[in-house]
């Protein structure tokens, strides 16, 4: 599978926005969707949990979905499979954030290219863990 065509300059600018909802966040810690945002909280980003599953993970209260959350995020992270991408982004557009971040393995074209003309950045087939340890940020 490819992945965006950002250059490291442009996904340094990305990864500086701190404001991070995931979509998909994990109760389970053998997870990469707990330790990705873990890692995260852990290197100063705020982080907010969206799993209609539970009511907190990591001490953080979680939203049952993304139009819930009533304050701005900079950056949708994403984990969930490539088939309901679709409807996620239709949600997220409405939530106006800077980036939506598809995580590894997960891609969609038209739904990406859907954001893009919405003014949203689309990262797919990355990992934010990944991606900040490459870095060195």
């Amino acid at each position: 599978m490819d992945q965006d065509s950002y250059s490291d300059k442009q996904i340094i600018d990305i990864l500086s926005l701190r404001h991070v909802a995931v979509i998909g966040m994990s109760k389970h810690s053998s997870k990469a969707a707990h330790y990705v945002p873990k890692y995260l909280i852990d290197n100063g980003y705020v982080v907010t949990p969206v799993n209609p599953t539970t009511d907190k993970i990591l001490d953080i209260c979680c939203f049952n979905s993304i139009s819930e959350i009533n304050y701005p995020v900079d950056i949708i992270d994403v984990f969930r499979p490539s088939d309901q991408i679709s409807s996620i982004i239709h949600e997220c557009i409405e939530k106006k954030p800077k980036v939506i971040w598809l995580q590894e393995g997960i891609h969609d074209f038209e739904s990406e290219e859907l954001a893009r003309k919405n003014g949203i950045i689309v990262v797919f087939n990355r990992c934010m863990l990944s991606e900040h340890q490459r870095l060195k940020l």
